[in-house]
């Protein structure tokens, strides 16, 4: 099936990333969703590290409101902070909880090396640049989920992990990475050009969107050794 429409700088993004980028988005754990081998106990240590993944991402997020220099920019991003601490987090505490996980075990989880070295990677990002490379940065996580859940949406053979599926091919996400992509074009024109492979920056706003997809593999691979 095609890639989903997230906007025309995330599409040649993708493209650029190349093998990483299936690699992130058909890796064993994804595959292990999608046809319900994978075992319980490495789902509930994926949730609780993407659970201390989404605090810093949430806050990274929060640093694109800083970096915004209109304010359609910021709304978008405090729109994004909303669906993590809101919505998202709320999923993973839910799920953790019915598995005898409390909320307070739940946020007291240890992280994990691969985890930190992917959320410091990205506030680092953001701290150093502008909007531009923060969100080249944020792009492989929502984008990528999202192109996930559409794919495990239409090919599961096993419901066994349909909740998670659906949170990921629903609407409402779909309409947060459409939204993404939009805040990604427009932040990408205002500040290198509108011919984005022509830019001299384009070189390193691929670099590290590719580096961020690299560690989504790495948090893949985190979740499948509990």
């Amino acid at each position: 099936m095609s890639a989903p429409d997230y906007g025309h700088a995330f599409g040649l993004m993708r493209a650029a990333a190349g093998q990483p980028w299936r690699d992130y988005t058909r890796h064993a754990f994804v595959e292990g969703i999608k046809d319900g081998s994978l075992p319980h106990d490495a789902f509930l240590h994926y949730l609780r590290q993407d659970y201390v993944f989404l605090i810093h991402f949430a806050r990274a997020w929060a640093l694109a409101v800083v970096k915004g220099q209109t304010h359609a920019e910021m709304l978008a991003a405090v729109g994004t902070v909303n669906a993590l601490v809101a919505e998202e987090m709320q999923l993973h505490i839910g799920v953790c909880e019915a598995a005898g996980i409390s909320k307070d075990a739940l946020f007291a989880t240890p992280e994990r090396p691969e985890n930190l070295a992917y959320t410091r990677f990205v506030l680092e990002t953001g701290y150093s640049g502008d909007l531009a490379d923060l969100l080249a940065a944020l792009a492989p996580c929502v984008m990528g989920y999202g192109e996930i859940g559409t794919r495990l949406a239409a090919e599961a053979t096993s419901d066994r992990y349909r909740d998670w599926i659906d949170t990921y091919a629903g609407a409402e996400y779909q309409a947060a990475c459409k939204a993404a992509g939009e805040l990604m074009d427009q932040a990408l024109t205002r500040r290198i050009g509108a011919d984005f492979e022509a830019s001299p920056r384009w070189e390193r706003l691929c670099r590290t969107f590719c580096t961020a997809t690299e560690l989504e593999v790495g948090f893949w691979q985190m979740g499948l050794t509990p």
